[in-house]
């Protein structure tokens, strides 16, 4: 007898970033980064209510008493189905949105098994390299930028002035911008938005060649859950912004030195990841409001388990979803 097919629950979850998404681009550059933020939050929440799963929020909007919805420890679902862990950024790039930048998206992963998705506690970035399946094997954190650099060049067959490093535009990543020209390589600096900066490095057409600097710790987990599904690797460790800082570190019993790679962020073998653009960005569209109360969103769906990858285009009829949910439109 043939064992039942598994639910892909993917599926279920581009609903989430749908629907995060079409709330969050009504604020498209309207200066208002909270707004964007609950916006989605809000919708977002609405539909992990319905979904079939057992899961607990390990990357969320903050701790308890910070965050209302989603927050770090929340459980979500039915409380029935699968055990997951649950990452989410409702906005990956709320200031981008806000702005009316690229690259702002809505995003959710979710991994097979309590306590697969690693946990950075308060500490809020990482040192970070990211890069796709072809680079996979030749990056090593703790190696100089142009080592790095010279070494995805040979993997992805191109010569150190095609090559096109994403870094976070922070004056704590000076050393890396300086490093990447002095190589010899293309640099983009994005305002915000490192999870998309790390998908974009596995993309087929590798416009992107490599993501560094550091960035959000949170980030790091979210990217890691899509690398898990298309063949990247992402290797970062825990980075203090001051002493107070890595004192709390060593409170928590978090290791500063451990350099950690995509598979101890998650460590599941089955892991659903879901995003949909919320502006026009590396590697997806942003919600198109056409009129006559119809939107169209732009969304790519991954599972790990089956290596799948599928890219959607969803036709909202607005009108239809306001009657059926409760998620008010500004």
């Amino acid at each position: 007898m043939a064992e039942p097919v598994e639910r892909n629950l993917g599926l279920d979850l581009v609903r989430v970033t749908e629907t995060a998404a079409l709330a969050a681009a009504r604020w498209l550059g309207r200066g208002d980064k909270e707004a964007v933020d609950q916006a989605a939050v809000d919708g977002m929440r609405l539909h992990l209510s319905t979904i079939d799963i057992d899961g607990e929020v390990v990357i969320g909007e903050g701790e308890k008493d910070e965050a209302p919805m989603l927050f770090n420890g929340e459980r979500i679902g039915k409380g029935t189905g699968m055990i997951v862990d649950v990452a989410v950024d409702p906005v990956d790039g709320t200031t981008l949105a806000a702005s009316g930048l690229p690259n702002a998206i809505a995003v959710i992963a979710m991994a097979e098994g309590r306590g697969s998705m690693y946990k950075p506690g308060s500490l809020v970035y990482m040192d970070k390299i990211a890069v796709g399946p072809e680079a996979a094997d030749a990056i090593d954190l703790d190696a100089p930028v142009a080592h790095n650099l010279h070494q995805i060049a040979k993997a992805n067959g191109k010569e150190m002035n095609e090559m096109r490093a994403i870094v976070l535009d922070r004056p704590r990543n000076q050393p890396y911008v300086d490093a990447v020209r002095e190589a010899g390589a293309r640099i983009s600096l994005i305002r915000d938005g490192d999870v998309a900066g790390a998908i974009a490095t596995a993309q087929e057409d590798h416009e992107a060649d490599v993501l560094l600097g550091i960035g959000g710790s949170p980030e790091a987990v979210i990217a890691a859950s899509a690398l898990l599904c298309i063949g990247g690797e992402i290797q970062c460790r825990l980075w203090a912004r001051d002493e107070e800082e890595a004192h709390r570190a060593a409170d928590e019993g978090l290791d500063m030195d451990q350099v950690l790679t995509t598979k101890d962020l998650v460590s599941s073998h089955n892991v659903f990841f879901a995003a949909t653009g919320v502006t026009n960005g590396e590697f997806l569209r942003g919600v198109n409001f056409r009129g006559e109360e119809r939107a169209v969103t732009h969304s790519v769906i991954m599972r790990s388990k089956t290596g799948s990858i599928r890219y959607m285009d969803a036709v909202h009829d607005l009108a239809r979803l306001r009657r059926i949910s409760s998620l008010t439109v500004d």
